[in-house]
């Protein structure tokens, strides 16, 4: 039976459209109106009658967007009309200067300007011949640019086949048209590519420009079909016969039309001050922009107007870019010193020559970490550039090492932190300098007091971060020892603001409170690194005592269940600092203990190791958190699912599936009151996970 190539026309023609229209929606309009399995379906068909008639496909087809054969070569392209650069100006100044010229010489005529994004990307110069795109050529030396035809064809937000516009006036689409605009890699894209790449084990683009400069300078289409970029057009250069539209605005409205995307911002104001004010608007939101920006282009609007300027040498005396300030600039540093934070880590610091980076004076800049500081080699007397984007902190780029001054020495790590001088610890393989005086450093006192009272640690009902800043600042206490102390200043409490005898006297009493305590509890009080609830756990289960544990090296706190070398070293060398043991004897001297009963029912009599337990509805006794202390202080795991593992499931009000699969697979079910008695029977001292 012979094919029915008008049949096989109108179906290819009618994916084409259909396909064409989704992707408009899609990527121009940001609109989907299909979802991405009933595209893909149209599509593959497309795909298929493509490879199978390839003479019956137009030049619209999106199959044209996938990539084609590689090029040998770029071929060099002269513009018929030259892409000219536009002049610049910085300051509000300059600005108000620009606007004078054009009134001078428009003659008493009142100009207005249509404002738009200054986009940081790469211009390029489309031809459409009978609506369907002919040539796409780069900016080059604005003389001469390179065809990159193939690949600007597999942009999908930009039309092969230009849109009837539906606009008054004539419809008709031009003979001729030449438009202009940038080829970017949208933030978003950018930073999916560059995850992508650096998943695969390669190297990732520095930024968005240099990734959409390189995903088109390629002799192989299909490495720019794969990457997210889009084209923003900002304007006609040839149009034939010429288009009706009176202004900058209406021609973008019109160019829109046609099926190309803006870039998304833009104003029409009347004069200077009005620019200035959207100038200051736009610089504060640049940072919230999806497209990478470095200023806002001023233009007369009207089109009369922009002829009647004219042009001065190689710029346009009608238009302008109001550009933003540096976000890079060079200086010297003067010091690197070492910063202690709240959790001990000491980052080391670049004190600077102070410079203007983006309209902010910077001084600082963080250098990280001892790598980053060895992996730059910067010292103290070299030239740098800074780089600051937005609010965003302002971040070390690169060291001059052809400038550096003669007898630099390297930076070398502190032994001693520089706010208490206890040793600074850094252990092999860790790129984190810490001080290991966790509980004397006042850097870290806050941080270290606010952990010591929580409610999982040493359980100090009420004493919450208002307080913690109240008797720090006050002086009242310099570590989590002093809490125990405060009795004896009992008067200088009330006669601090807002605290009352009642509040004064509920602080100590939940304070008295808390030195009946566990081990466990202890241990993780007192914010050793790496050491946690359940590492506490293991670790008053290993040694039975404090002193043991005090006493232990590393390769004994090696033996416990959960501690690596790493952590080993962590735990004693917190526990050999002199300072850390000074405040350790008085939180003992202070009256803190626990019932040896419970060392040893921790230590070696776990009744439920091995079994597993799982939690469901609201108890009312007790949270969640405190059921799974109590089991897992017995040896116990709790799971988060119930399977024929499991013990027990211990039910509060409102328990659901977990309760009816419990009830399915005939595993026992305690109610809350038989889980406490259960713990009790077993010897655990329930008040104190209570």
């Amino acid at each position: 039976m012979p094919l029915d190539h008008s049949a096989l026309t109108q179906e290819i023609q009618q994916l084409v459209r259909l396909l064409n229209q989704h992707n408009h929606h899609y990527h121009v309009l940001d609109n989907p109106q299909i979802d991405d399995g009933e595209y893909d379906r149209l599509y593959a068909r497309l795909k298929a009658l493509a490879q199978t008639y390839p003479d019956l496909i137009p030049a619209d087809s999106p199959t044209h967007r996938v990539g084609g054969q590689p090029l040998t070569g770029f071929q060099q392209i002269a513009h018929q009309v030259p892409m000219l650069s536009l002049g610049n100006i910085f300051t509000q100044d300059e600005l108000v200067a620009f606007t004078q010229r054009i009134q001078e010489r428009l003659l008493g005529q009142i100009p207005e300007y249509e404002l738009e994004l200054k986009l940081d990307g790469l211009a390029v110069s489309l031809i459409y011949r009978h609506g369907t795109l002919a040539q796409a050529v780069t900016r080059g030396d604005g003389q001469v640019g390179e065809d990159i035809s193939h690949s600007v064809r597999t942009i999908r937000n930009l039309p092969l086949v230009l849109m009837q516009p539906e606009m008054d006036g004539n419809n008709d689409l031009p003979e001729l048209l030449e438009v202009r605009g940038e080829v970017m890699m949208p933030r978003s894209g950018f930073a999916r590519l560059n995850r992508q790449i650096v998943a695969d084990g390669g190297k990732p683009f520095a930024n968005a420009r240099n990734a959409a400069a390189g995903s088109l300078r390629q002799l192989d289409p299909a490495v720019a079909a794969s990457r997210p970029l889009a084209f923003y057009v900002y304007s006609v250069n040839q149009c034939e016969p010429a288009h009706p539209q009176p202004s900058q605005q209406a021609t973008m409205h019109w160019l829109q039309q046609l099926g190309f995307e803006l870039a998304g911002w833009r104003r029409t104001v009347a004069d200077a001050a009005a620019i200035q004010q959207a100038y200051d608007e736009l610089l504060a939101s640049r940072d919230n922009l999806p497209l990478d920006i470095d200023g806002m282009v001023i233009k007369v609007n009207s089109l009369r107007q922009q002829q009647q300027l004219g042009f001065s040498g190689r710029e346009p005396r009608w238009a302008t870019a109001y550009k933003f300030p540096a976000q890079q600039a060079t200086t010297v540093v003067e010091q690197i010193a070492f910063q202690v934070g709240r959790t001990g880590t000491l980052t080391p610091l670049a004190r600077l020559q102070p410079v203007n980076v983006g309209g902010v004076m910077v001084s600082n800049v963080t250098l990280h970490n001892m790598n980053e500081v060895q992996r730059l080699d910067v010292r103290v007397g070299d030239t740098v550039s800074i780089l600051r984007s937005g609010d965003v902190i302002p971040k070390l780029v690169r060291v001059w090492h052809e400038l550096r001054p003669a007898a630099t020495e390297p930076v070398q790590l502190p032994a001693d932190c520089p706010a208490c001088q206890s040793p600074v610890v850094m252990p092999e393989g860790e790129a984190l300098a810490r001080c290991s005086g966790g509980l004397v450093c006042p850097a870290q006192r806050k941080e270290a007091v606010s952990h010591f009272v929580s409610r999982r640690a040493m359980n100090i009902d009420g004493l919450g971060e208002k307080w913690v800043d109240t008797l720090l600042q006050s002086g009242l206490i310099d570590t989590v020892a002093d809490l125990y102390y405060l009795h004896e200043k009992r008067e200088q409490l009330l006669g601090m603001a807002r605290l009352g005898e009642k509040s004064v006297s509920n602080l100590l009493a939940a304070i008295d409170q808390s030195r009946d305590t566990t081990l466990a509890r202890f241990i993780f009080a007192l914010g050793i690194r790496g050491v946690g609830e359940g590492t506490a756990r293991q670790l008053a289960s290993h040694f039975g005592g404090l002193d043991q544990l005090m006493q232990a090296s590393v390769t004994e706190l090696q033996k416990v269940p959960e501690v690596g070398s790493i952590t080993a070293q962590w735990i004693a060398d917190f526990l050999a600092e002199p300072h850390n043991r000074t405040v350790i004897a008085r939180l003992l001297a202070a009256g803190i203990h626990w019932p040896l009963e419970q060392d040893s029912l921790i230590g070696n009599q776990q009744p439920l190791a091995n079994q597993s337990f799982v939690l469901t509805g609201t108890l009312s006794a007790m949270t969640r958190d405190q059921a799974t202390l109590m089991l897992q202080a017995l040896g116990a795991r709790v799971s988060g699912s119930v399977s024929a593992k499991t013990q027990a499931v211990i039910a509060g009000a409102d328990a659901g599936s977990k309760l009816d699969k419990a009830e399915k697979l005939g595993i026992a079910v305690w109610t809350e009151e038989e889980f406490l008695r259960r713990m009790q029977d077993l010897g655990l001292n329930v008040s104190l996970f209570l």
